[in-house]
C-alpha cells in the first residue's frame, strides 16, 4: 500500500465499488476478517458496505491512518475471475 495519507486515498478512491476482503485488528489477539464493497470515501474516512449473509451490521467505516498504521488490511477482488488481487 501507499506510504502516505493521500496516496492511500488516492488508491481507494479508484476502487470505490470493488468487492473486498478486510482484515482488522480487534484488539487482544483478535483479527477480524470481513467482505464488502468500498462505497464512499471522506476527507479522513471510507465506508464499507458489508455483506449481510456474515454481518450484522449494514456498513462500517475505518480511517485512513488505520490502513497507513496497518491496523486494517484491505485485499481487493480481481473482476474478471473473482479472486483476491493483491492489496
Amino acid at each position: 500500500m501507499p506510504k502516505t495519507l493521500a496516496d492511500i486515498k488516492k488508491a481507494l478512491d479508484t476502487n470505490l465499488g470493488k468487492r473486498l476482503l478486510l482484515k482488522a485488528n480487534g484488539g487482544r489477539r483478535k483479527t477480524i476478517e470481513r467482505s464488502g464493497v468500498l462505497a464512499e470515501t471522506y476527507p479522513s474516512v471510507f465506508v464499507i458496505e458489508l455483506d449481510q449473509e456474515e454481518n450484522s451490521f449494514e456498513r462500517v467505516s475505518y480511517s485512513y491512518a488505520d490502513v497507513l498504521t496497518e491496523t486494517v488490511q484491505i485485499t481487493f477482488y480481481d473482476d474478471a475471475s473473482g479472486h483476491l488481487a493483491l492489496s
